[in-house]
């Protein structure tokens, strides 16, 4: 329950909203295959996006655990 509940607080803090647009921008930029110089170049974006999408969907994630451990 504190677990979720300091998820909650930090989801609704001002400091994540700003650090999810952030990283939406930057999803945006990593994302283009122009800037791309090679294929480890290539290699490391798919990782840089992989990574900024779990924490874009970080919220939605912990939001279904929840609800599946209230269902328990």
């Amino acid at each position: 329950e504190l677990y979720y509940r300091n998820f909650k607080r930090m989801f609704a803090s001002d400091g994540w909203k700003q650090l999810q647009e952030d990283l939406t921008n930057n999803a945006a930029m990593v994302n283009s295959v122009e800037l791309t110089k090679d294929n480890d170049d290539l290699r490391f974006r798919k990782g840089q996006l992989a990574v900024i999408a779990s924490l874009l969907n970080l919220e939605a994630q912990i939001e279904a655990t929840e609800a599946e451990a209230n269902e328990e």
